[in-house]
């Protein structure tokens, strides 16, 4: 069992925030701000699918995973309140939100329908590898955040540093549900599918909006963050193909640049509540 401490962010996210917030660099600001707009439905997927999970579970199982499912929950709750008001300031930037309603309406037409909380707690489970690898490579790579106003640096680190901490809940209960190895890869191909396209099409349409799609500089940046020495395409391949080994665990990753950031910011990211 993994113990999980639900903390209170310290930052303020009322004052409004330069549009290009990321060092001035309107790419990386681009696909932050993109990332960010599917969190607040995201993670109440993620919630609800785990909570679902943890009820199907035999009465002795159930009692031993409660507490870190609380932690989970408590956790993901957190993330999605610190990203609405994140969100509510890219909409006064004149952003619009496009993912979050794809999301939404994959859950009512794929998710609902499904009654076996082994498919919910799967594709929490493969959604949540994915935000590992994207939060392991931003606490490994300060650059992406350079010259980033501090206080939306802190929200980036901290909500990276409890990815990594819990990035293994789901995925112990699809295993918990007697989740078979087949449908574990089918659905990370079909989450990897939909996880790609979507952030790239609402990187694009900030872009679009922001007045920066077609700027030299703007791709320039694309290239770097992506394809570059240190992008994420190249860091990041390994660590996504690892979840299609059969004796693959989260917990195999490194979180030590989650663990660290959370030992050296203890006041930034106060307990609300200790583990059980």
């Amino acid at each position: 069992m993994t113990e999980l401490t639900v903390r209170r962010l310290q930052v303020d996210l009322e004052t409004p925030f330069q549009r290009h917030w990321c060092g001035g660099d309107a790419f990386r600001t681009a696909l932050f701000n993109a990332l960010s707009m599917s969190f607040p439905v995201g993670e109440q997927l993620f919630i609800d699918s785990v909570k679902k999970s943890l009820a199907a579970l035999p009465p002795a199982r159930r009692e031993a995973l409660a507490a870190e499912v609380q932690g989970f929950i408590g956790q993901e709750a957190t993330h999605r309140r610190i990203h609405e008001r994140f969100n509510a300031q890219l909409a006064a930037h004149g952003l619009v939100n496009h993912w979050e309603g794809r999301i939404a309406a994959r859950r009512r037409r794929l998710m609902e329908p499904v009654a076996d909380p082994r498919a919910w707690a799967g594709v929490t489970a493969a959604t949540e590898h994915w935000t590992a690898i994207f939060a392991q490579h931003l606490l490994a790579q300060p650059w992406l955040l350079e010259g980033a106003e501090p206080r939306l640096a802190a929200l980036w680190q901290w909500h990276s540093a409890e990815e990594l901490e819990h990035r293994s809940t789901a995925f112990d209960l699809y295993r918990e549900l007697g989740g078979n190895e087949l449908w574990r890869r089918r659905l990370f191909r079909i989450v990897s599918f939909n996880f790609v396209c979507d952030t790239m099409r609402q990187t694009l349409n900030n872009l679009w909006h922001d007045g920066t799609l077609f700027k030299p500089a703007t791709w320039a940046s694309a290239w770097r963050t992506l394809f570059g020495p240190a992008g994420f395409v190249r860091r990041g391949f390994g660590p996504w193909r690892a979840y299609l080994r059969a004796d693959f665990h989260p917990l195999q990753g490194d979180g030590s640049g989650g663990e660290r950031w959370l030992a050296e910011n203890g006041p930034l990211a106060p307990p609300v509540r200790q583990p059980a």
